[in-house]
């Protein structure tokens, strides 16, 4: 572990402020991002946000380490405490029928022309996800974190967070072709 990230969790455990403002400065904007792709409502996405930090301050003490680095920590967090209050708000999310269609046999790899209405129609689908869905493909794609650190964030295994990486592409393609049509 970093020496600044161990210095910045020891000071946070002897209940330091300062460390208290730097958690937020550097973490700060990534937490926001997590959250927010699973809690759409801007003001509902702050008071998570502040949620999450009351919540990891309280258990710095359970921080451990061996077992993932600070901002993944930290992600869990945010994702865990998302997808609660969603579940709990049973937020109106519009979701694409599950079951496999004849495209269940295409191609993961399959090559796109990414014009401006490819990009639309991407992100049209990527909207209509269920918010595990939606914060998978972000953390995969968008924040590079890996197959361990999502499963670590999700409660999961790599193998399992793999499997749901393929399944939601699949699902994307089927939702783009939907959308074309």
């Amino acid at each position: 572990m970093e020496r600044e990230t161990h210095i910045l969790i020891n000071d946070l455990r002897n209940g330091e402020r300062t460390a208290q403002q730097r958690l937020l400065a550097q973490y700060g904007q990534m937490v926001f991002r997590q959250i927010a792709r699973i809690v759409t409502q801007q003001e509902e996405a702050e008071e998570m946000y502040q949620d999450v930090f009351v919540k990891a301050l309280r258990k710095i003490e359970t921080f451990d380490e061996r077992q993932a680095s600070l901002s993944t920590w930290l992600c869990r967090i945010a994702y865990n405490e998302s997808l609660n209050f969603v579940r709990r708000t049973k937020a109106d999310i519009v979701y694409i029928d599950e079951r496999p269609t004849e495209l269940e046999d295409v191609e993961d790899t399959q090559e796109a022309d990414f014009d401006e209405h490819t990009v639309q129609l991407l992100e049209q689908a990527l909207e209509r996800l269920r918010p595990n869905e939606q914060a998978v493909i972000s953390m995969f794609y968008y924040d590079g974190m890996s197959l361990a650190d999502i499963a670590y964030v999700t409660g999961t295994k790599p193998s399992t967070i793999g499997s749901q990486l393929f399944r939601i592409r699949k699902k994307l393609y089927r939702l783009i072709k939907t959308l074309q049509q």
